[in-house]
């Protein structure tokens, strides 16, 4: 299943965002995968791509995070997806 991560970074936290990512990676749980990521142009919101089956690994994930930013985690569909479904009815 896919999910939409939006993250809030804490103020002035992008360097020290970037410095972990750079040093320690992604720190992503076995069966969390990352798809694809977006980030504003004032770096204070990143907007994640993520797949997983296993939803209650985003709570291992973001337990190495939670001291920099917030997240939301929305499970999405894919429009070809809806599209699909919505053929059916």
């Amino acid at each position: 299943m896919l999910y939409m991560v939006y993250e809030r970074f804490n103020e002035g936290a992008a360097p020290e965002i970037y410095r972990r990512l750079r040093e320690k990676g992604r720190m992503m749980p076995e069966g969390l995968d990352y798809v694809s990521s977006w980030i504003d142009l004032d770096l204070t919101k990143c907007y994640q791509l993520m797949q997983t089956e296993d939803a209650s690994l985003f709570e291992l994930w973001t337990g190495n995070w939670k001291d920099l930013m917030e997240f939301d985690i929305v499970p999405v569909r894919t429009s070809a997806e809806v599209v699909e479904m919505m053929n059916t009815l």
